[in-house]
């Protein structure tokens, strides 16, 4: 009897579902059309609406959210950006199929529960956006600037002939991917819409050279010192201010050091002052004429201590202050100076003027045998003397001036030499450099009421012949106010005779050198040499 009366409350819950779920025909059909009230999709109420009205309201929801300001944060560091930037993208329409769903689709049990859930609280659909994962690195690429803090390196200075340490600071870099799984899971997850943070990932950088490593520059590796004394003021101002930006300079191992970058640009805001400089086999002045005295200074002391120089080039023409090939020239990012610091543990650059003399020597910890001896010799090749050029101009008649000295071309090659116990063990050719010929330029004025004088001067200068054109001028000249030289002509000293004496460098502004691709477009001028 008790079992009997079991299966008929069964049969009657059974019954009461039926009746529960059962509606008249028309009631069902508008059912179907629309969304049950209590829907959500994420944060949008879809309740009562029809499958285009939700599909509406997503697409209305993801375009307001893209204004939404997001800030990135790393460490103290921060941006805001908008929403939109991140490409923040839906595509799967499913959910509003789900939402439709609701109360209408699986088991009889199934839709019962879901209008009975429905009765007691409302039903969220997850909304799950998604970003542009390239668009996201392209931004934390260009923003890296803003969100990243450069660490700075533990240092030296170098101080009444001691070393003293000084303590670098911390950095921050942000990790692109991990930060762009961040956003992904954040925007997916858990964004709401509106304004948010979003912490990125980011990690700490440790300044390089610990005291333990800084400590072990002792040893002069290199050292080399060119002389300026016959130099201008504002060369010397130059030489001096390029020196200085050098000097102190920790290299790290395998790390490249550019003598451009680091002492560039050569302008005036950058402390340089108008001194000679060669462009186009001629010498004119430029701001920062003198420089390359500076890199070919220090050049010598870089192939002294061994240093792996992975970009070196010699003027146009030649400088007197080092022997063939063993200069380097600076010309803008065409011509520079760049070398590696191919020993295990940090370099120390050091660079200071004193007596129109500039000193570079190069500190680290010597791994070098004491009994091996590294020496350089110059080779002069050949060598062409390219003469001298007479110019007429409008001058009056007898008037003669140097408009530039002469510079003799040459090729030569750079030996390097090992020696162990005095005993020379190799010998092998460094670099080989090749030096523009370059005239004397002699203005001779032709100007004269007197036809007659002006022709018989311009049929001498017709003849190239030094003497000749001396006679035709020597009876105006005291009409001409004498023989007049306004620019000195610099002495050329034999291979030989090369010292470390000043002249004017090679520098760096607007010529001296020209380009492959400017060579048929002499319109063109490549950047000065840093000083001649």
């Amino acid at each position: 009897m008790k079992k009997k009366n079991k299966v008929l409350a069964i049969c009657g819950g059974a019954v009461a579902l039926c009746m529960a779920l059962a509606a008249p025909v028309t009631m069902q059909a508008k059912e179907a059309d629309t969304i049950a009230d209590g829907v959500y999709i994420g944060n949008i109420y879809v309740g009562g609406m029809t499958e285009e009205e939700a599909v509406a309201a997503v697409d209305a929801y993801i375009a307001g959210a893209g204004e939404a300001e997001l800030t990135l944060c790393a460490g103290e560091k921060n941006i805001s950006v908008p929403a939109e930037s991140l490409g923040i993208t839906f595509s799967d329409m499913n959910v509003v199929k789900e939402a439709i769903d609701v109360g209408r689709s699986g088991s009889l049990i199934k839709r019962y529960k879901d209008k009975k859930d429905l009765e007691y609280g409302d039903k969220v659909i997850a909304l799950e956006l998604s970003v542009d994962s390239q668009a996201v690195s392209a931004l934390l690429e260009e923003k890296a600037p803003e969100l990243n803090q450069e660490s700075v390196d533990n240092g030296l200075v170098r101080e009444d002939g001691a070393f003293h340490i000084i303590k670098g600071e911390q950095g921050i870099e942000v990790n692109t991917q991990e930060s762009i799984t961040a956003i992904e899971d954040y925007i997916s997850h858990e964004w709401d819409g509106g304004n948010a943070e979003i912490e990125l990932v980011a990690e700490i950088v440790e300044p390089r050279g610990s005291e333990e490593e800084l400590a072990q520059i002792t040893d002069l590796l290199g050292s080399y010192t060119t002389n300026y004394s016959d130099s201008g003021s504002n060369r010397c101002t130059n030489i001096s201010v390029a020196a200085g930006k050098i000097n102190g300079t920790v290299l790290y191992p395998g790390e490249e050091f550019s003598v451009y970058e680091t002492i560039g640009p050569l302008d005036a805001a950058n402390g340089y002052e108008l001194a000679g400089a060669y462009e186009n086999g001629q010498t004119v002045e430029s701001y920062g004429g003198g420089v390359c005295q500076v890199s070919t200074t220090l050049y010598n002391a870089v192939i002294l201590a061994e240093l792996e120089v992975t970009q070196r080039s010699n003027h146009s023409m030649i400088v007197s202050y080092v022997k063939p090939s063993m200069d380097a020239a600076i010309a803008g990012d065409y011509k520079d100076l760049r070398f590696v610091n191919n020993y295990d543990i940090p370099i120390y650059i050091e660079a200071y003027t004193e007596g129109k003399n500039v000193f570079f020597n190069i500190y680290g910890h010597e791994t070098r045998p004491a009994n091996r001896v590294v020496t350089y010799e110059s080779e002069v090749i050949s060598q062409q003397d390219p003469g001298t050029q007479f110019v007429g101009t409008g001058d009056p008649a007898g008037y003669i001036g140097v408009a530039q000295g002469k510079h003799i071309g040459y090729v030569a090659r750079l030996w390097k030499i090992v020696t162990v116990d005095g005993v020379e063990e190799s010998r092998e050719i460094y670099n080989k450099s090749t030096y523009k010929a370059s005239p004397k330029i002699v203005n001779v004025g032709t100007a004269s009421a007197d036809p007659n004088v002006s022709a018989t001067i311009g049929a001498a200068l017709a003849t190239g012949d030094e003497a000749t054109i001396y006679a035709a001028v020597a009876p105006y000249t005291a009409s001409a106010s004498a023989i007049v030289n306004p620019v000195q002509e610099a002495p050329q000293p034999t291979p030989e005779e090369q010292a470390i004496v000043g002249t004017v460098d090679e520098s760096q502004v607007t010529g001296g050198e020209t380009t492959p691709e400017q060579q048929t477009d002499q319109s063109q001028s490549a950047p000065a040499e840093g000083g001649q």
